[in-house]
């Protein structure tokens, strides 16, 4: 998901998303951390919602 940012607030979302992709990677090496992925595939999901709300503003404003 490497790409430029269309803001500062798109580059926090990315930069967030990106640290809970390295979470999830990291926890499934541990056993008995199921509910705790699933807590941040969820807030993962809320973030991505945001970004997509960032972007459509973004292009729903004439230049």
């Amino acid at each position: 998901m490497r790409y430029e940012p269309g803001t500062s607030e798109c580059r926090v979302l990315i930069n967030s998303k990106e640290q809970i992709e390295t979470m999830l990677l990291t926890l499934s090496k541990l056993e008995n951390t199921e509910a705790i992925r699933e807590q941040l595939r969820s807030v993962h999901a809320q973030l991505e919602a945001l970004h997509d709300q960032v972007r459509e503003q973004r292009s729903s404003v004439p230049a």
